[in-house]
């Protein structure tokens, strides 16, 4: 019998052999994925800096592939916060390096998308990838740059330092890659609609193969407070995380652990801990044995007296920004939005908007259009799977005056520190009770202001109605009776109706 054999493969082997883990499932799917990566990057660029974000995108035929696919380069340029030399190389060709790992709000989670992109233009093309980059000081730099898959480390082809005349800033990432873009067309262009939609403070542009422009003018320079890097919660810490906390540590006390690494924990709440678990607030951490430790975790889950998160580490769109998007792209007769209050689902704090808009240019489909975006990444595949879907299929509309065949849009909208997707593909919201509640809560608040604006225009519409009747038969009544009298003049009508038009403003 054949021993089996053992071996190591590194983490962009990993992803080459697994692309659709991460979104590159077929040609059509993987030259979306990319875009939208790519895209993602240059927008967490531009908002760290608070900078109204210029992106523009061009995706241009090179050659065909096979019977159902071509060949594209694909250009995103931004005016981002740049990227510093040192770091370039490993940002594109290094995959699971990058800046996503801190405990903060941010687009990307697993610091892989741009990286996948790029690596999925390798292994279909065998072509480089050019990255070229400045922070706005004195130089720009340029890289020619390919993967070593085996390794996980960037392979530099070729260098150059130029100078940056006009204080040049941003980033420009350009390579090849497969992909079938008749089919993916329609989700790409419905990606560059949503993502307007969510950063109405942006300017996009995209250039397709046949040379067409599609162009996302921003409705405002105003632009929401980055996120700020937060602590670990108690209730989120799991044992791996708090050996990891203990061995960099350089606190000697367990009071002033607790209160230096974890969020929202004070010397009082510390202190009570201390007593709820037994251990002696000034026992030095690095000498908690393996079962201490363990037992610490444990009695973290059940302490009951510590803070929820504050919501200080996120950085939600805001009623005003996602009213301003939503108009700008649905140009609805009527919207409302709203912003609940801070949530936490495993020690993570998350924040709901939900817009919900009626008529206008939004068109009737016989079911509601649902828009959902997570840390503002429009989610456009599995929407049977999200649970914004569920909780909206779920609610008896009946109860607002609501139908399915009615011209409305539902936009959703969670920002957390750890979005709870189901997928690295990022493509829907796993079904987490506390994240189920929010959105129920917040989808019924909407509700009830249109269902008081649909009664309202019912209303007036009934009254119009009234009035019409009136308008059309009332001269011909008088006539009718001026001439049953006997009398040449006619009664004055139009004071009549005025005075029913006047007695239905009042109701309304």
């Amino acid at each position: 019998m054949a021993q089996a054999t053992f071996e190591e493969i590194s983490a962009s082997d990993f992803f080459y052999r697994n692309r659709d883990i991460a979104g590159f499932t077929n040609p059509s799917r993987a030259i979306f994925a990319a875009i939208r990566e790519l895209v993602e990057n240059s927008l967490d660029a531009a908002e760290s800096q608070k900078i109204p974000p210029d992106i523009y995108v061009r995706l241009s035929f090179e050659a065909e592939a096979t019977k159902d696919t071509q060949i594209y380069k694909l250009r995103v340029e931004d005016n981002g916060s740049g990227i510093q030399p040192r770091f370039i190389p490993s940002a594109f060709g290094q995959v699971l390096y990058g800046s996503k790992y801190k405990l903060k709000q941010m687009r990307g989670t697993f610091g892989l998308g741009g990286k996948m992109a790029v690596l999925y233009g390798q292994i279909t093309t065998h072509q480089a990838a050019y990255v070229t980059s400045s922070t706005g000081q004195a130089k720009i730099y340029s890289f020619k740059l390919m993967i070593d898959i085996q390794r996980n480390r960037p392979i530099i082809l070729d260098r150059k330092v130029l100078i940056n005349k006009d204080q040049w800033r941003g980033t420009i990432v350009e390579f090849s890659l497969e992909g079938d873009y008749l089919r993916a067309m329609p989700k790409i262009l419905e990606y560059f609609k949503q993502t307007a939609m969510v950063n109405p403070y942006a300017n996009l542009t995209f250039v397709d193969p046949k040379g067409r422009l599609y162009k996302f003018t921003r409705a405002t320079t105003e632009m929401p407070e980055p996120p700020k890097e937060t602590l670990p919660h108690p209730y989120g810490v799991d044992v791996e995380l708090l050996q990891r906390l203990i061995q960099i540590t350089p606190y000697k006390t367990m009071a002033e652990f607790l209160k230096y690494h974890f969020h929202r924990v004070g010397d009082i709440t510390a202190q009570k801990f201390l007593d709820f678990s037994g251990v002696s607030p000034s026992k030095n951490p690095k000498r908690l044995s393996h079962e201490e430790i363990v037992r610490l975790m444990q009695n973290l889950k059940r302490f009951k007296e510590f803070l929820p998160p504050d919501a200080s580490c996120l950085s939600p769109l805001g009623e005003e920004l996602l009213r301003a998007g939503i108009e700008k792209e649905l140009k609805p007769e009527y919207l409302v939005v709203h912003q609940r209050k801070p949530s936490t689902y495993a020690g993570h704090p998350f924040i709901i908007e939900v817009g919900i808009a009626y008529g206008g240019e939004i068109p009737k489909k016989g079911s509601f259009v649902l828009y959902r975006f997570a840390n503002r990444i429009p989610l456009l595949y599995d929407e049977a799977s999200d649970i914004s879907f569920r909780v909206i299929n779920s609610m008896n509309w009946r109860r607002y005056k609501v139908s399915p065949d009615m011209p409305i849009a539902i936009v959703v909208h969670i920002c957390s520190t750890k979005v709870p997707y189901k997928t690295v593909g990022k493509e829907f919201i796993a079904d987490r009770a506390e994240v189920r509640r929010e959105v129920a809560n917040e989808l019924r608040e909407v509700a009830r202001q249109l269902q008081h604006f649909l009664s309202k225009r019912e209303h007036v519409d009934r009254e119009k109605k009234r009035l019409g009747i009136f308008a059309k038969y009332l001269p011909k009544i008088a006539q009718f009776s001026a001439t049953l009298a006997g009398k040449e003049k006619l009664p004055d009508v139009d004071k009549l109706i005025k005075s029913v038009q006047k007695y239905g403003a009042e109701e309304t």
